[in-house]
């Protein structure tokens, strides 16, 4: 029952707290550009026009591909903040995104398949830190299970603050920010705008942005899952290092210029290295 009870507030809150968020990005966008901005809820006047207009349909292989990457996006944070296996969670995250670059290869358009060629790119990127961290938590907790995780004296940050760090890097890739956003992106003074979503429209283009909001809450679990455990304060807490590393994104996406792919593959690649490899290392010498 409070599994089930779980997963409704889930379902019901995240596309909320992730629409007011893109609402604060926005407005932070717009300041460092001297502008006023939109409404904190003007992403909820967005999405209502985007379902509300009629699709451009490419294909119907498309919009089943685009429906596949929405569920196993919010069937992924239903796994996660139910407490099942982190390592469940990561392979069907990846799975969606599978779905998403399948849907712009689809397309047959060339500026589509530029964007799912650069999305695995990302892909190869960030991946291997996210199985480091899965493995640090099992290696310090002794389960993949995120209730066992959360269900201890200490933080896990304490035992993996290079973990920590690696993952907060390739939360910039994850959550499309500059200088990381190759594959697709909100600003419009670079090349590839929007990339992979470029032949989408209507309400198939609605669905992606409201799995966007589902996922960027289920990342920002993930940095909370560093931060909880037993003590009632850690939730507390928790919420302010989630807040602190979004606003951090932010100012990152709005002060620094987009890098080519080989620079992203290669400093996430040492970063995984130095923080997440050394910290393993470590742990397991301690354990």
């Amino acid at each position: 029952m409070q599994i089930l009870l779980k997963i409704i507030l889930f379902l019901i809150l995240a596309p909320v707290l992730g629409g007011l968020l893109s609402g604060f990005d926005r407005k932070i966008g717009a300041r460092f550009q001297g502008r006023q901005g939109p409404p904190l809820i003007q992403p909820f006047y967005d999405l209502h026009k985007l379902f509300s207009k009629q699709s451009v349909v490419v294909n119907g292989v498309q919009d089943f591909l685009v429906g596949g990457f929405f569920v196993f996006v919010v069937f992924t944070g239903c796994i996660f903040f139910a407490g099942g296996d982190l390592l469940l969670v990561f392979f069907a995250l990846t799975l969606a995104e599978v779905f998403l670059i399948l849907s712009a290869t689809s397309a047959n358009s060339p500026y589509s398949a530029m964007g799912a060629q650069r999305e695995l790119v990302q892909m190869m990127a960030y991946e291997p830190m996210m199985l480091l961290a899965a493995i640090g938590f099992y290696i310090a907790d002794g389960s993949f299970n995120v209730v066992d995780i959360v269900h201890t004296g200490t933080s896990a940050i304490a035992v993996l603050p290079g973990m920590f760090f690696g993952f907060l890097y390739i939360l910039t890739i994850k959550l499309r920010k500059s200088p990381f956003d190759i594959s697709t992106s909100h600003h419009a003074h670079q090349e590839m705008v929007k990339g992979l979503t470029t032949e989408l429209s209507g309400n198939v283009l609605g669905l992606v942005e409201l799995a966007g909001w589902y996922e960027d809450v289920l990342l920002l679990g993930f940095i909370g899952l560093f931060i909880i455990n037993l003590q009632w304060w850690s939730i507390l807490a928790a919420v302010l290092v989630c807040a602190l590393s979004f606003v951090l994104e932010t100012f990152i996406d709005n002060l620094f210029p987009r890098v080519k792919w080989d620079k992203m593959l290669g400093s996430t690649w040492l970063v995984t290295l130095v923080a997440g490899g050394i910290n393993l290392l470590i742990l397991t010498l301690i354990h």
